[in-house]
């Protein structure tokens, strides 16, 4: 493959997105398309919602790959990450001769151009820290633009074209392209950059955590030196990352040198709290986003919204107004006095910081734990012990089988099954169910009013949220 065609000519007009359903591609096109070039794309699955969205925004969609999608001589070619090089349309970019790139170069070059980037990294909080960040920044009135890996509730979008000049972007440690594989962060030169945590995950890519440790090691060491890195603490694996680090690191966290939080006070629906800076007193906040892991990530946004001299007021405001993010503790019901709730929590980690969340918010509540594994690491069985201890503060649980288990070479594979007899043996309330179907019968028959369902996977879990409304 010849690599030389993999750069952006400076004469673009038409540009072609393989596998274009995917939320960030399909915000990349939209991006594109609001910037004024003339947008195509194709994908296996065009269906809604993103179909939909898709063509109401103009651009022309065509379902599978075909060589005779690259018929009409685009400028350039976006290659999706889950695009391999035997696809039909990579085959015949490569035969015709077209320049293409990756999205994290595709949206560095056209929504990055003149920008300063803020770039928020790390295991766990990407998603959530970045959409802060963003509406402080938009509260502020600095007219920002973001391409972000969930939907925004305060936009109901994951990405925005605004006339200022600063670019908020979530930076994914997932390999880039089948050209590429480096990490998509590796892509931008950021202004500010958050790293919110390092944790083994990804393991269909990385071998170890030591692995992941070196991706994010040679991203921090290749910062500029003018460049603001806000690292979370306490976490030894950051502490080793952010030793080559070039640039000023403040550290922020419960016991952050820079900036740290005070014991929080939970007020439903409000979550009160103290930040410090420099060990002296900044101010005092709220939010309606519950849960530790989500104050790290508000302390984060603040941190950047102060290193951009925005008002303290202004921050404390646009907290008290931001509607979250859509797949992120979204409350999606309530039937019969049971509250649905979805999240996308997937890693030990995430799962077990989301039902300590979500418990502490709804305290005299009785909270069912519903889990998918479904990412590639975790339906292996990598974390078969690690999570065992996640669902510690839930008072029923649900495991589904994972269903694309035969993704996996059988003696790495997870199991359900192990994991629901080792919660059983640790005294705690947890079924195994083969299918979805199974688990919103149970549900159905054993929900009560008062009853929050937690709902944690990272992909649609067969509509179980919707159908389980219907069906209570």
């Amino acid at each position: 493959m010849n690599l030389e065609k993999n750069k952006i000519p400076g004469d673009v007009q038409n540009i072609h997105l393989i596998a274009v359903c995917g939320t960030g591609m399909g915000a990349l096109a939209c991006l594109l398309k609001d910037l004024g070039y003339a947008v195509t794309g194709s994908d296996q699955h065009v269906y809604p919602p993103m179909s939909v969205f898709l063509k109401e925004k103009g651009i022309v969609l065509s379902q599978g790959f075909r060589p005779e999608n690259l018929a009409y001589g685009p400028d350039l070619v976006v290659v999706g990450n889950a695009v391999s090089k035997d696809n039909p349309e990579v085959v015949e970019m490569v035969r015709t001769g077209r320049s293409f790139c990756s999205m994290p170069q595709a949206v560095n070059a056209f929504a990055g151009k003149g920008k300063q980037t803020i770039l928020v990294t790390g295991t766990h909080g990407k998603t959530t820290t970045s959409s802060l960040i963003a509406w402080l920044l938009h509260c502020a009135g600095m007219g920002v633009s973001f391409v972000i890996g969930g939907i925004l509730a305060n936009f109901n979008s994951n990405y925005y074209l605004g006339t200022g000049d600063t670019l908020v972007v979530e930076g994914d440690e997932y390999d880039t392209a089948f050209f590429d594989k480096g990490p998509k962060f590796m892509h931008y030169d950021p202004g500010i950059a958050v790293l919110t945590g390092v944790e083994f995950d990804h393991a269909d890519i990385f071998i170890d955590l030591d692995h992941i440790k070196k991706a994010f090691s040679t991203f921090v060491s290749g910062l500029r030196s003018e460049t603001t890195l806000l690292a979370f603490q306490p976490d030894s694996n950051v502490d080793h990352v952010i030793r080559t680090s070039p640039c000023h690191v403040y550290r922020y966290g419960n016991h952050g040198e820079d900036w740290a939080i005070k014991p929080a006070h939970i007020d439903p629906p409000w979550t009160f709290f103290d930040v410090t800076r420099a060990q002296d007193v900044y101010g005092r906040f709220q939010t309606p986003m519950p849960g530790e892991h989500n104050l790290l990530n508000t302390l984060a946004a603040i941190a950047v919204a102060d290193r951009l001299n925005i008002p303290k007021q202004t921050i404390q405001a646009a907290l008290k107004s931001f509607k979250g993010v859509k797949r992120r503790q979204e409350v999606r019901g309530i039937k019969n006095g049971v509250v649905v709730i979805d999240d996308f929590a997937h890693h030990p980690t995430a799962v077990r910081k989301t039902i300590q969340a979500i418990k502490g918010y709804y305290r005299e509540n009785r909270l069912v734990a519903v889990f998918e594994p479904r990412t590639n690491t975790s339906m292996r069985n990598i974390f078969q012990n690690v999570y065992t201890e996640a669902f510690d503060s839930a008072d029923r649980i649900c495991i589904r089988e994972p269903a694309l288990l035969e993704k996996i070479p059988p003696e790495e594979r997870f199991s359900s099954k192990q994991l629901v007899n080792d919660l059983n043996r640790r005294g705690l309330d947890a079924d195994y169910f083969e299918n979805t179907e199974d688990i919103i019968a149970f549900l159905t028959k054993e929900a009560r009013p008062g009853d929050v369902i937690l709902v944690m996977s990272n992909g649609g879990f067969d509509n179980i949220h919707s159908r389980l409304l219907e069906s209570l």
